[in-house]
């Protein structure tokens, strides 16, 4: 065999070895597709294993995640920071070798993957990134910004509507630099494809506007580099590749779902050896022939990344204010001068926070000018739209809003992948009962520890007439509920500026701003404590409060009139505002204290949403004024008052309480 074969089935082997070992994993993907993904990664990803993090590289996703030990393979081959012990750690406790590939856990991947489809929308937001930083930064000749995007994606991947949301948009934007290597193995876990996905996958993408090729034989690298090569020639639309690959190439199960998730077992990895012709008896080995052709190889790369950081020199030399700012993008900080929180926080009358965060929005983004974002087609609800920055399309790459048309999922995914590529700072946005359709990528930007912000409006009952469908109840306490996810309601307009800079500081994970359709208060007692998640807004002069009265956003202002009201017949209650549980939980036992004593056993807590997380707060003689249904169809206000989140209510509840 040639090199590039005995290459494709090194990667092979320490595929199935790596399950084997493991006693658990999917064998099938890397045995069907390594000499597609070998052929990329040898002669045309753009790449430098001795700089994984190098700006101007191209991307690989593998989106079927499930598949990692091809990934593995790649990365040990190719000489990235993956030795053969990492590999033999396949899925065990404490490894760089995950059963999924996990950002930040392994050099060389690039963005976190598994649950199917994610990775084409995180490729789609890579590209999206790509094309925005080129138009912003390269001048003639200096094409500082030029890589492509490669998303290596099965059967599943395409079955999942996530992918077909994201390529959709994909082609109406013409993203010419994402490549999509479909690894078409007409077998899913159940058994072949056929039992419930017979669609022309094709000709889907074509009717999106993707250019369309298709490979007919998945073991012929020269076909897979021709069709790469014209993929790359297009510049108008994005490419999709399809390759007909069998599954568990030279396994004797082959092309059955046997080898799809399952390890080979031993004979099985011994016919499949005598299958390939593959005469090594050591296990996990490399052979020298291999090491020294991608030895070859890695000084090309070499040369290449030396080629760009010529051009970058140059570049700075011609361009120095253009390549300061490159820097500071890249380097993630917000902005080069100091922004005046204070201004910020100037407003002149009650609004609805998500007018707050409209008037904030469009100051931020003439101080921060890497600031992108946009909505599911829902900007003129959401409050999202930046005057004077153009929208981002097919034709004009330089906008700052993006129209993400309803299409919530691929959304949040796809801004996973504009933030995971780095230079730019992404928002998103629709209302807030929507975001159960964007959960599973809302959770991985919390796993990836990625800085996406969550603009959600239409925060609660109060949305009124649209009724239950459109009324958010439990999303409170679902999104409480994800680890790493800051989930902010504030209580008024200032607060909604503060919440905007705590979330662009942030860089170790995702923000959810939650915000109201109706006009609430402005506090003078708000705008610089949301940093400590809860805080008392309004005390009593009693040096031991008889109640605590707690809520977040629209609900603050009924505590804090309930205040008013119980003081006047000599209850004294402290009101305390809790605009994120995840900042107040992180705070130190003392200043929890400090806000709620835990010798005041008299507690309420309001919130017009699902009860679940407040009891922590409220506690076992305490209660919740809240929401633990679904809504109706009436005026918001009317709403309100017939599910009991009145003034009246809250003082005739705290009066029943004390009497206990």
């Amino acid at each position: 065999m040639n090199i590039d074969e005995l290459a494709i089935n090194t990667i092979r082997m320490l595929s199935i070895e790596g399950v084997e070992i493991a006693n658990s994993g999917h064998p099938g993907t890397p045995m069907g597709a390594a000499p597609a993904a070998f052929e990329l990664w040898a002669n045309n990803l753009k790449h430098n294993p001795k700089n994984p993090n190098w700006i101007d590289r191209d991307r690989f996703i593998l989106s079927s995640g499930h598949a990692s030990m091809l990934l593995y393979a790649l990365l040990n081959v190719f000489g990235y920071d993956l030795s053969i012990e990492d590999i033999k750690n396949y899925r065990q406790w404490g490894s760089k070798t995950p059963g999924h590939p996990e950002h930040e856990v392994t050099t060389g991947v690039e963005v976190s993957t598994g649950p199917l489809g994610q990775g084409v929308a995180n490729g789609v937001g890579m590209a999206i990134a790509e094309a925005y930083l080129s138009e912003k930064f390269n001048r003639p000749q200096y094409n500082i910004v030029d890589h492509y995007t490669y998303v290596l994606a099965g059967d599943g991947c395409m079955m999942e509507g996530i992918s077909s949301e994201a390529a959709s948009l994909a082609g109406t934007l013409g993203l010419e630099k994402l490549i999509l290597l479909y690894d078409s193995n007409n077998i899913s876990i159940e058994g072949s494809t056929d039992i419930a996905f017979r669609e022309n996958v094709t000709a889907r993408f074509k009717a999106y506007g993707w250019q369309t090729i298709e490979v007919e034989d998945g073991n012929d690298i020269e076909e897979i580099n021709s069709a790469i090569h014209k993929a790359k020639l297009e510049k108008s639309k994005p490419s999709l590749i399809k390759i007909n690959t069998i599954i568990g190439y030279g396994a004797p199960k082959a092309g059955t779902s046997a080898v799809h998730g399952e390890p080979l077992g031993k004979e099985g990895i011994k016919s499949t050896k005598k299958n390939l012709d593959w005469d090594y008896k050591e296990k996990f080995y490399v052979p020298s022939q291999v090491k020294e052709h991608i030895n070859a190889i890695q000084v090309r790369l070499q040369e290449e990344e030396n080629n760009w950081n010529e051009l970058r020199k140059a570049y700075d030399m011609d361009y120095p204010e253009l390549s300061k700012e490159f820097n500071m993008w890249m380097s993630g900080k917000i902005s080069e001068k100091p922004i005046n929180i204070e201004r910020l926080k100037e407003f002149e009358k009650p609004i609805a926070t998500r007018m707050a965060s409209y008037i904030t929005i469009n100051k931020l983004a003439k101080l921060i000018p890497n600031i992108i974002g946009g909505s599911a087609d829902l900007s003129p609800s959401n409050k999202t739209y930046m005057e004077g920055e153009g929208d981002f399309s097919k034709e004009n790459h330089g906008g700052k809003n993006f129209h993400f048309g309803v299409r919530e999922h691929a959304m949040a995914a796809i801004a996973n992948g504009i933030s995971i590529h780095g230079g730019l700072k992404i928002f998103v946005s629709t209302f807030f009962v929507f975001s159960d359709y964007m959960k599973g990528a809302m959770r991985m930007s919390a796993i990836m520890g990625l800085p996406v912000i969550y603009v959600l409006t239409h925060d609660s009952i109060g949305v009124g007439e649209d009724g239950p469908t459109h009324e958010p109840v439990e999303q409170l306490a679902s999104l409480r509920s994800i680890p790493n996810l800051m989930v902010i309601r504030p209580a008024d307009a200032k607060e909604t500026a503060e919440a905007w800079m705590y979330a662009l500081a942030k860089d170790d994970g995702p923000t959810a701003l939650i915000l109201s359709r109706q006009t609430l208060p402005l506090y003078k007692e708000t705008g610089d404590q949301l940093n400590k998640g809860a805080y008392i807004l309004k005390d009593t002069d009693k040096s031991e409060p008889d109640l605590l009265l707690m809520a977040s956003g629209s609900e603050v202002e009924l505590i804090y009139k309930a205040a008013s009201e119980l003081d006047k017949i000599g209850i004294k209650a402290r009101v305390i505002n809790v605009p994120c549980f995840e900042i107040f939980d992180a705070q130190s036992d003392e200043y929890k204290e400090s806000v709620m004593p835990s010798n005041v056993r008299k507690r309420i807590a309001v919130e017009a949403g699902s009860s679940f997380g407040w009891h922590k707060y409220s506690g076992i003689d305490g209660k919740v004024i809240s929401i633990d249904h679904f809504g109706a169809s009436a005026p918001g206000k009317i709403l309100f008052e017939k599910f009991g989140f009145t003034v009246d209510n809250i003082v005739e509840k705290s009066k029943l309480l004390l009497k206990k």
